[in-house]
């Protein structure tokens, strides 16, 4: 059973940031190299960064799966839809729907807070997962590249879901 808790304290913030780190090394160092992931993880995953985001307005929920800590999300609302900053799953839960189950909770927060669309960027080169999010409904709707400093650019797609 997958269940979602909304993440408040720095503590909350700390277990996210150090699975955010695992997830990180694992997934983003073929995409983008490992000092990009390093630059990344310390001012877009930490628990300084995360706490933050979330006293700027972004939410925060842990994902647990059979009580078990193996994700998490990052959503916020902008006009009439949810940015979907981070969803994010441990390698080894993953294909076990949790992803989807993940999707889905956050599908129904955006009609919560009566949204009309779920927007989000994915690296372009992150195949696998915009083959997932294209398969839960989800649209390209342009490209970005923006610099995060340091000689370091994220390099997205945008995604739509419209609901």
């Amino acid at each position: 059973m997958t269940e979602f808790f909304i993440a408040i304290t720095k503590e909350h913030f700390e277990d996210i940031a150090a699975l955010a780190d695992i997830i990180w090394r694992e997934h983003y160092k073929p995409i983008i190299g490992v000092e990009q992931v390093n630059y990344m993880v310390k001012n877009y995953q930490s628990a300084d960064a995360m706490y933050s985001q979330y006293n700027d307005g972004y939410i925060y929920f842990k994902v647990h799966h059979n009580n078990q800590f193996v994700g998490y999300i990052s959503i916020k609302k902008q006009d009439d839809s949810l940015f979907l900053s981070k969803i994010y799953v441990s390698k080894d839960f993953r294909g076990q729907k949790i992803g989807k189950s993940a999707m889905e909770f956050v599908q129904s927060k955006a009609i919560e807070m009566n949204c009309k669309s779920i927007n989000l960027a994915v690296n372009r080169f992150n195949i696998n997962s915009i083959k997932a999010y294209e398969a839960m409904g989800f649209k390209t709707i342009g490209e970005t590249i923006t610099d995060i400093g340091n000689g370091f650019f994220m390099d997205d797609y945008k995604m739509e879901k419209l609901l």
